[in-house]
């Protein structure tokens, strides 16, 4: 292929390197320059234009687009037809994309005129979605480049769409006592709207306590029916092969394949099978439709296809789906600096529900349950952490030996929860903005809970208050703002925070979570043995 200028007498048959206007005759890039064209222009003045002149051996860019669009498309693709050097390739069904990658990097590398970009690797489609594209940089390519292109290809065709052919799923619930049904009933909708692009459907629903035994039979019996995968949302989160979720799975005489993923949110997933059928512990962002790991995993499990330790180990590059907000990290640009807000930890109430037991002292994961909470908001390295003790106030101290905390005795303890909400105001610093208000009995939050509902505040300074949320329902801990402190001290008796927020309207941001850990609460010895599998102890 020749390209430059060539004398305008000599122009016909050329290709337009550019489109050109000369009084009122106007050729167009890409155009071929026919004989009245050519005496037109000369008629305007033009000598000469930059042009395109194909050798012996050359192929038209739309040609060498088309045949090479041909080749790569697998199953499910489609082409359309070529455009200034152009091909589209289209996915023919919803499903799973397959590329080659390995085998469009050596067709990259063929020649600097041939380029084929692709959507990532396994990436969910829907039917007409537009998955790759052909495009021939100049405007015509050599044959014998084409020939090595095809020649590298081979028979193989490395984009394809695997169809999904799963269409009937088991989804079975986990419960603990204070989890709302509010919560199961949202998270099967997302469910549903999850698999309905894949044109999939919930087949048994099963609701069980948060029990191994419970939900080994479960598992059993969603391995024995119709359904072709099982889907495991547990009350509280997967965080060791022990847990309860594992657990069951191989007591009901399955196996765990890989627990935990280098994706973001979903690292708390659990791929196991079950009798030949893939069965995920879902990690608590998967109760939301925004797209996390567990998407990924469904996906590929929906399309047939297999998974692996080592395929969930691979997908850490590309893994990291959004910010996750959490303190100490640099402060990201755009973010408003987090303020200096204090820990209050309310240990101070007899637990009356618990029977004669106190259950802040309660062993959880092998510490008293009021020190997850309270490591709970060091851990998200927030200003000084205050604990209003009250009730066995030794023991509870004991219990939280070697912290970095201050107590606050609360003498009135026994006129209800507004008295220790009270006290722990009181006793904070002046240079506290604000304080995130935990509970002694919430065992499950996280630092990262904590983390965002600090990044919140920060970034809505004239909120009141801040809550988290699950599926819509406020949880906790809640963070107060300094402006609101003033209206604890008219708060009495059993009254909490609950109070203020259904007060203060829109000024209470709300932090939408993924995580069941700010719905539950372990006040009841039915809560307490659904969680730890133990009864209470005096």
């Amino acid at each position: 292929m020749k390209f430059g200028p060539v004398a305008i007498a000599d122009a016909v048959g050329c290709i337009a390197a550019h489109s050109l206007r000369a009084g009122e005759v106007v050729v167009r890039k890409g155009a071929t320059i026919g004989e009245e064209e050519a005496r037109r222009l000369a008629a305007a003045g033009v000598a000469e234009i930059v042009a395109v002149t194909l050798e012996p051996g050359d192929v038209d860019e739309n040609a060498a687009a088309e045949e090479l669009a041909r080749a790569l498309a697998g199953r499910a693709v489609v082409t359309e037809a070529p455009f200034t050097g152009r091909v589209n390739l289209f996915a023919a069904a919803a499903g799973v994309l397959s590329i080659d990658a390995a085998t469009v990097d050596a067709l990259n590398a063929v020649d600097e005129a041939i380029t084929i970009a692709t959507l990532p690797p396994l990436k969910a489609v829907v039917a007409g979605e537009m998955v790759a594209t052909v495009k021939i940089i100049p405007y015509a390519v050599p044959q014998a480049r084409i020939d090595e292109a095809l020649e590298r290809l081979g028979a193989d065709k490395p984009i394809a769409v695997t169809e999904y052919r799963l269409k009937s799923v088991a989804v079975v619930s986990t419960l603990l006592p204070g989890l709302k049904p509010s919560v199961v009933e949202k998270t099967l909708r997302v469910m549903a709207e999850r698999l309905a692009p894949a044109g999939a459907a919930i087949g048994l629903e099963r609701r069980v306590p948060h029990e191994t035994a419970a939900l080994a039979e479960a598992i059993r019996e969603a391995a024995a029916g119709p359904d072709e995968l099982v889907v495991v949302f547990g009350a509280s989160a997967i965080t060791d092969r022990r847990d309860i979720v594992p657990q069951a799975l191989v007591e009901a005489g399955g196996r765990v394949e890989h627990l935990g993923m280098p994706v973001d949110p979903g690292n708390l997933l659990m791929l196991g099978e079950i009798e030949g059928k893939p069965v995920l512990g879902a990690p608590g962002c998967a109760r939301s439709l925004k797209e996390n790991g567990f998407d990924w995993v469904l996906q590929r499990s929906l399309a047939g296809l297999p998974l692996k330790r080592a395929d969930i180990q691979a997908l850490g590059v590309g893994g990291l789906l959004m910010e996750i907000v959490s303190r100490p990290q640099p402060r990201a640009p755009g973010r408003a600096a987090v303020k200096p807000v204090a820990g209050l930890v309310l240990a101070a109430g007899r637990s009356r529900r618990m029977g004669e037991a106190n259950k802040l002292l309660q062993v959880v994961r092998g510490v008293p349950m009021v020190r997850h909470a309270v490591e709970a908001l060091l851990g998200a390295a927030t200003g000084p952490v205050l604990v209003v003790t009250g009730h066995e106030q030794d023991r509870v101290r004991a219990a939280l030996d070697g912290l970095d905390v201050a107590f606050v005795a609360n003498p009135d303890h026994e006129s209800g929860l507004a008295s220790s909400l009270k006290a722990g105001i009181a006793a904070l610093p002046a240079e506290a903005a604000g304080v995130v208000v935990a509970l002694g009995d919430m065992p499950n939050v996280t630092p990262e809970v904590i983390g965002r509902l600090a990044q919140a505040f920060a970034d809505r300074p004239e909120a009141l208050a801040v809550v988290p949320t699950l599926l819509g329902e406020r949880g906790n801990p809640v963070l107060l703002s300094r402006a609101a402190f003033a209206q604890v001290a008219t708060l009495d008796g059993d009254q909490g925070a609950r109070r203020l927020l259904d007060a203060a309207g829109d000024a209470v941001a709300e932090v939408p979570l993924d995580d069941p850990a700010i719905a539950l609460d372990i006040d009841t010895p039915a809560a307490l043995k659904a969680l730890t599998g133990r009864d209470p102890v005096a």
